[in-house]
This record gives structure tokens, C-alpha cells and sequence, in this order.
């Protein structure tokens, strides 16, 4: 079997891009797979176009082989841009093999460990009030896991989104408290601040809740320097959820070795797909880390995130925008026709021959790429913040 062409569309569902990758063989056999660098999507797509003449006659189910050329093939390392496209091209790898051999891919990665995969919401209100009965919907429904996002978010001014992290801290840990109080020791509770605070802004947070009021803090400050997350981790016992932004092994490592993180937010479709995904894996397994996957986009990512959890040990859960409180209409059915089927809060491990999912060529004709940006935030003196 012969890699004959790599196709790439970026295509708007929902509310983003996404960025669906095709790898076509000589035998007819295809797969599918997707990169997760939201918002830069063409940068990937140039970084396939060069990956594609690489591939071109290929074998595809040379898996590592193919991972090690694509990312020793030059001189410069990796980076977030090529290894969202060795993610896409190594998932839709994947799939071809499985489908070629016709087992389900998480039998490539050792077997099904699990048969079913565990979901986490995302509640997202101003007031306690409104939060704590978005929690008890959930709840009645099945959803034990449940991520909080920060009280106070961001107002207008002179046209910008201004987002000043001292008016929020105060209001999300009185928020959290209230939360928690009401709803007493059940829900498994976290938050997201997505990297937006300073470690003394972090800290400040984390010392203004009661102890036990959240049972994992996600991505409080930014990733780019461990010795950070070292100097918070001795500022508070809230365990954290740190690694959506990883783009290999080389930079969760320091993460698992130092303890930094207590649940690793791999994102299958950044960190190098699912050939990375599975050494990250058992270098946390090794350190007594469950996995917390990052899981924003649609279909494709999810169906790699579960054939993930369904191979490995240590898994807690993982994330999806689609639940009784949020839905971000990532999975149409028109564009994925066939794609997993969650059961409320869990995703029923499949049986089929690879990923699960198909993608709809023709109905791509209908979705036209459009230039997307992030919410721009800035602070009240007019500074640039984190998204």
C-alpha cells in the first residue's frame, strides 16, 4: 500500500475552523484526520503541503517511521504549526490501518482497557445562582464532571473587550464557594482561567476559596516556563490541569517530572497525534497522572480522543462542547455523517475498523474558510491579555 494524496480542507462548522486532513492510498483505503491549532489554520495547511510531497508513495502503516521523517526531515524542530499537521496526518494514518486490517484503532494502540469513555461539561453564566442550576441540570442528567469558567469575563470599552484579572478573581472564588456549598461534595468541580492570570493573580484565586472548594484548577497561567507552575505549585494545594498547549513530549515532560500538572490536558490533534499522545501517556501513567484530554473541536478529534482513552490506563476524563449547557454545533451531521455516539455524559467505545467517523467532501463546497480570530482582550490600561 502506496500514500497516493493528501488532501486538506479547512472548513467552518459551527462557531471555528476546522482544519479535517485526507490521506488517500493506492488500494482505495482512506483516513481521516483533523490538526487542533485553532485559529491558524492555513499556517497548517502550508505545513501539510510540504508534508504531502514527503509522503507521496509512502507506505502507510509505517506509523513511527513516518512520525520520526516527518519531524526529523529538516533542521528545525517541531512547533506548534507542524506538529498540528503531523497530528492530522498521524491520526488519518491511524485510521487507514485500522480500517486496512479492520479493527477498531485503539487495537493498534494495545487494546481496549475501558468500554466507556467519561465526559466533562462546560457551564458557563454570570451568576451563582444561574451556575449552580446549570450544575443540578447537569447533574440530573449524569454529569459528575463538571468545568466552571471565571465569574466575570469581560466589558466594553472604547470598543475593546477589557478583561482585568483582579475584578475577576474575587467574584469566580466567591462564585466557587457558592457553588460548592450548594451543591455540597458531590459534582466533581474545576475551572478554567485559560492561562489568563499571573502566578501571584493565580495564588490570590486559590487562597480566597475555602480548601476543597474545586477538584482541579485548568491552565491558571501560561506554559512556556515550568519553573512558573513550580513556584505556584508551592503557593497551593489545588491540583491543576495543565497541557492543552503541548506539542510534544520534550515539552510535557517537565510537567510530569516535576509534578506540575495533575491532570494532563493533551490535545491528540497538537501534541503530535496519537503515536505522541500514547508516550506522554505512559510517562504520566508512571508518575500516577490520569489523562484530561482537550477535546474543542468536532468529531474527528473526538473520535481519536476516545480510541486514546479506551488504550490507556490512566484516564480521568474528557473534554466536550456538547452538553445539556453548552453546544457549540460542532457536530453536524450533514459535514460528519457518520461519526461516535455519546450516551449523555460518556462515549460508548466503538467496534468498528478505524476512527469511526467519515467527512463529507461534497458538503465542504457549502463551508468556505473564513478568517476567524480569537476574542482579542486587553486590559484596562490598554495592555494586550491572554485570550
Amino acid at each position: 500500500m502506496k500514500i497516493t494524496d493528501i488532501k486538506v480542507y479547512p472548513v467552518w462548522v459551527g462557531n471555528r475552523n476546522q482544519l479535517v486532513v485526507k490521506v488517500e492510498t493506492d488500494e482505495g483505503i482512506h483516513g481521516w484526520g483533523e490538526a487542533g491549532l485553532s485559529g491558524r489554520e492555513l499556517a497548517v495547511e502550508g505545513a501539510i503541503r510540504h508534508y504531502r510531497e514527503l509522503l507521496i508513495g509512502q507506505d502507510p502503516m509505517r506509523i513511527g517511521f513516518i512520525w520520526q521523517l516527518l519531524y526529523r526531515s529538516q533542521y528545525f524542530e517541531g512547533g506548534r504549526v507542524l506538529t498540528a499537521a503531523q497530528s492530522a496526518i498521524d491520526i488519518a494514518l491511524y485510521d487507514i490501518k485500522g480500517k486496512a486490517l479492520g479493527v477498531p484503532v485503539y487495537e493498534l494502540l494495545g487494546g481496549r482497557q475501558r468500554d466507556a469513555v467519561l465526559c466533562f461539561a462546560t457551564l458557563d453564566a454570570a451568576e451563582a445562582e444561574q451556575v449552580i442550576a446549570g450544575c443540578r441540570l447537569l447533574l440530573d442528567q449524569g454529569w459528575e464532571v463538571i468545568r466552571l469558567l471565571p465569574a466575570y469575563t469581560d466589558y466594553a470599552q472604547a470598543g475593546k473587550h477589557v478583561w482585568d484579572p483582579w475584578r475577576s478573581i474575587g467574584a469566580t472564588a466567591e462564585q466557587c464557594a457558592q457553588v460548592r456549598a450548594a451543591l455540597g461534595p458531590r459534582p466533581i468541580l474545576g475551572l478554567d482561567y485559560h492561562h489568563r492570570l499571573s502566578v501571584a493573580e493565580a495564588a490570590s484565586f486559590c487562597q480566597r476559596m475555602p480548601r476543597g472548594t474545586l477538584d482541579f484548577l485548568e491552565e491558571p497561567i501560561r506554559d512556556e516556563t515550568p519553573a512558573a507552575y513550580e513556584q505556584l505549585r508551592r503557593m497551593t494545594d489545588v491540583p491543576f490541569a495543565v497541557g492543552e498547549e503541548f506539542s510534544s513530549k520534550w515539552q510535557a515532560l517537565p510537567y510530569i517530572e516535576r509534578g506540575l500538572t495533575n491532570y494532563m490536558r493533551l490535545d491528540v490533534c497538537n501534541i503530535g497525534g496519537l503515536t505522541e499522545a500514547m508516550k506522554v501517556a505512559g510517562w504520566c501513567e508512571a508518575h500516577y497522572i490520569d489523562l484530561m484530554p482537550h477535546n474543542p473541536l468536532g468529531p474527528i478529534c473526538t473520535a481519536a480522543t476516545v480510541h486514546l482513552a479506551a488504550a490507556v490506563p490512566n484516564f480521568f476524563a474528557m473534554e466536550v462542547r456538547q452538553s445539556p449547557t453548552e453546544d457549540l454545533g460542532f457536530y453536524e451531521t450533514d459535514i460528519f455523517p457518520v461519526q461516535l455516539q455519546r450516551d449523555g455524559p460518556r462515549y460508548l467505545v466503538p467496534s468498528g475498523p478505524g476512527l469511526g467517523v467519515e467527512f463529507n467532501e461534497r458538503e465542504y463546497a457549502n463551508r468556505p474558510f473564513r478568517f476567524w480570530e480569537p476574542p482579542k482582550l486587553y486590559r484596562s490600561d490598554g495592555s494586550v491579555q491572554n485570550w
